[in-house]
């Protein structure tokens, strides 16, 4: 159960890193956000298929 609370804070904060890099003009932290919602999402699935 602590494992999805992980996956759960990587995908929010990542979708927050988006938005808030929407505000300025270089993408670098709209990247960090991307790459932390697709890291989420790998180990959220990585997580299902063991289970």
């Amino acid at each position: 159960m602590n494992g999805w609370f992980v996956v759960a804070l990587l995908g929010v904060l990542g979708l927050a890193a988006i938005v808030l890099g929407g505000a300025d003009d270089s993408p670098g932290l709209q990247v960090l956000g991307l790459i932390l919602v697709v890291s989420a999402v790998v180990t959220a699935v990585r997580r299902r298929r063991t289970s």
